[in-house]
């Protein structure tokens, strides 16, 4: 498909509104996270992810709790029917809160306990070099999952392996449940840890189609390294009272609010 960048704003117009949909239905969910991330899986599927292609290049969403943003962008593919919007975090719902590939198989992996996603895509990675398949793997982290050990363990296994086939991006908007990510536990220099591990590392803005799709192209070059795009996002981005507000990492909208984030998100806030 040929590049399109009108396109895909208007896809991600429609994911945010689908986003606050799903979560103001369930009166529960979390829009900050779902909202910075929604303009980088917009670009992945909509560009790098083919359905139809049996090795198709594979996409962990290791930051789980975010699954408004993936169920908007499968309720626009067709795997998810609009009657179940209704259903988003209930039991025995398709639309648990965090991926379930059990009940939506095109799903790539079940996360939500974080840290784990990306030693999930190192051992993808690594089967798809044996098998000699030459399509990708992807996997988008938090900045909070920055903390967990295991995602340092995983950096050291995906440069010692040589996979040039994974690329992750990290969704840094910088603020957690409660506050400021790097209060918590500084991540900085975040690109100087990263390239000390063994990765390619640049930094872009993650709500400019145009900087991601060339972090892409970049990453498609390396020859004997995984990539880390470091992409700097707005919690809670396309909403005016969201936009970096730690509260909104995790509540519930009011009918007022409702109405005010569809109407920012309309007139590209």
């Amino acid at each position: 498909m040929e590049y399109d960048l009108e396109l895909l704003k208007k896809k991600s117009q429609k994911y945010r509104k689908a986003i606050i949909e799903l979560i103001y239905r369930a009166k529960a969910g979390h829009p900050g996270g779902s909202l910075s991330c929604i303009d980088i899986l917009n670009y992945l599927y909509t560009y790098k992810i083919d359905f139809n292609n049996e090795n198709r290049s594979r996409l962990v969403l290791s930051k789980g709790h975010v699954t408004p943003a993936i169920y908007a962008v499968f309720m626009d593919l067709g795997f998810i029917n609009d009657d179940e919007i209704d259903t988003f975090r209930r039991v025995n719902s398709r639309l648990q809160g965090h991926p379930d590939r059990n009940k939506i198989p095109e799903l790539d992996a079940n996360t939500g306990l974080l840290g784990q996603g990306l030693s999930i895509g190192i051992g993808m990675a690594l089967g798809k070099k044996l098998k000699k398949d030459n399509s990708k793997v992807y996997v988008i982290i938090g900045d909070g999952e920055m903390q967990e050990g295991q995602i340092w363990e995983g950096l050291m296994s995906g440069a010692h392996y040589n996979l040039n086939n994974l690329t992750v991006f990290l969704d840094y908007n910088k603020l957690s449940s409660k506050n400021d990510v790097n209060k918590t536990m500084n991540l900085e220099p975040i690109k100087d840890k990263i390239e000390a591990f063994g990765w390619n590392a640049i930094e872009i803005n993650g709500h400019e189609f145009n900087e991601i799709k060339k972090s892409i192209e970049f990453s498609e070059k390396s020859e004997d390294k995984p990539t880390f795009i470091i992409a700097h996002t707005v919690k809670g981005k396309g909403v005016s009272f969201m936009e970096n507000n730690p509260k909104w990492h995790s509540s519930a909208l009011t009918q007022e609010e409702y109405d005010i984030a569809i109407k920012d998100i309309e007139r590209g806030n």
